[in-house]
Parts: C-alpha cells; structure tokens; sequence
C-alpha cells in the first residue's frame, strides 16, 4: 500500500519519459506565451508587483553592498523558478520535481557551499565569530562553536527537506481522499469534492509560502556570510 501510494511521486521508467520528466522542471516556462510579457495585463502587472516587492525585501536583507551587483535577483529567480514547479504538481499526471530530494539538495546544496566558501576566503574573521555568539560565557563557548557547526553543516539539508516534505504531505493528502471516491455515496462524494477544492486552495498557498521561505532562508544565509 505505502509503495502504491509513493508511486505517484515517481517519474516515468522509460528512459524518453525520465529524461522529459525531469526536463520539464525548466521547459514549463517556455510555455508561458509572449504576450504574457509583451502586452501587459492584470496578470503581467501583479506579477510584476510581486517581484518588485521582493526585490526590496532582498535589497534590506541583503544590504545595499550586495544589491548594486544584482545579487537579490539571484533569489528572486530561485522563488520563481520553484513556485512555477510547486504549481505544476498541482495539475493532474503532471510530475512534481520539487516533491524529489534530487532537486530540492541540488538547489540548496550548491548555495550553501558557494555562501561557506565565499565567506571563509574574504571574511574569515566574521565567520569565526559568528560561531560565539556575542555575550556567550567563556565557559560554554567550546559547545557554542560545535552547536554553530552542526547548525551551519544541516541548512542544506533542512533547506531542501522542508520544501520536498511539504510538497510530498499535501499530495498524499490529496491522493488518500482521490482513492476514497468511488467507494462512497453521492452525499460523502460532493462532500470530498468540497474537501478537495478546500485542499487544493491550501496547497496552492503553500506552493507560494514554501518558495518564498526558501528564497527568504537563503538570502538570510547569504547576508551572514558578508
């Protein structure tokens, strides 16, 4: 039963099938049509809304240093990029990549050692003290420093659980109460189309909430290192 239930996370086993599956994690947005950007729209206008507002988010948390080389739109197309591919699994027998740790590691693992090495090489001072933190007692600073390792060491970790657990558990969720229908009544039934919608409204919010926490996390792990 667990495996049936896990299978709908998984890709197509034909090597075509595989190889597009994965693909389609960047070819969805060529499906976006030219009048999208040329034209503009209620749809152009509060995505663009929406950009401009975390652009000057970033620009605070990053400071006004980073921002003259473009560096908040570095995030500014990671939030983009997974909230597009949260939202594509939420279409039916549609493959959601970002419910993969393949995808999620390899998002926050180049970012979190291009942060560490950036940090150690020209701010090797700053990253030795951020392990004590300022006003720790001389008597705890040795289990500061191991406490601070460890928590710098699983960021890329907690960064790519985080988004491929809370894709995983509303799908589930969502595929339990789908395997319930045919075997209840006309009322249990428009009462688990109800539940549905209810579930896909809240999925779609925590399509954007946990690819804004991503971009937001990962910002604020790049601001230490400066």
């Amino acid at each position: 039963m667990m495996s049936n239930l896990f299978s709908v996370f998984d890709p197509s086993t034909s090597i075509m099938n595989l190889s597009l599956n994965w693909m389609s994690t960047m070819l969805g947005l060529t499906i976006i049509p030219m009048s999208f950007w040329l034209i503009p729209s209620r749809h152009y206008i509060l995505w663009n809304k929406l950009l401009t507002n975390l652009h000057m988010e970033f620009k605070t948390l990053l400071g006004t240093k980073n921002i003259n080389k473009g560096a908040s739109f570095i995030f500014i197309s990671l939030f983009s990029m997974i909230m597009f591919n949260n939202f594509l699994g939420l279409f039916p027998y549609i493959f959601t990549s970002t419910s993969h740790m393949v995808l999620t590691l390899s998002l926050a693992l180049p970012l979190w050692i291009s942060f560490m090495v950036f940090g150690w090489i020209n701010n090797t001072q700053h990253m030795f003290a951020h392990l004590v933190p300022q006003g720790t007692p001389p008597i705890l600073m040795p289990f500061m420093v191991c406490i601070e390792t460890i928590s710098n060491m699983i960021r890329p970790g907690t960064l790519a659980v985080r988004l491929a657990a809370n894709m995983i558990a509303g799908h589930l969720l969502l595929t339990l109460l789908g395997n319930t229908g045919p075997s209840l009544n006309y009322m249990m039934l428009s009462l688990l189309i109800g539940t549905q919608i209810a579930l896909l409204i809240l999925e779609s919010a925590v399509a954007i909430i946990q690819s804004y926490v991503f971009a937001v996390l990962s910002t604020l792990y790049s601001s230490e290192v400066n």
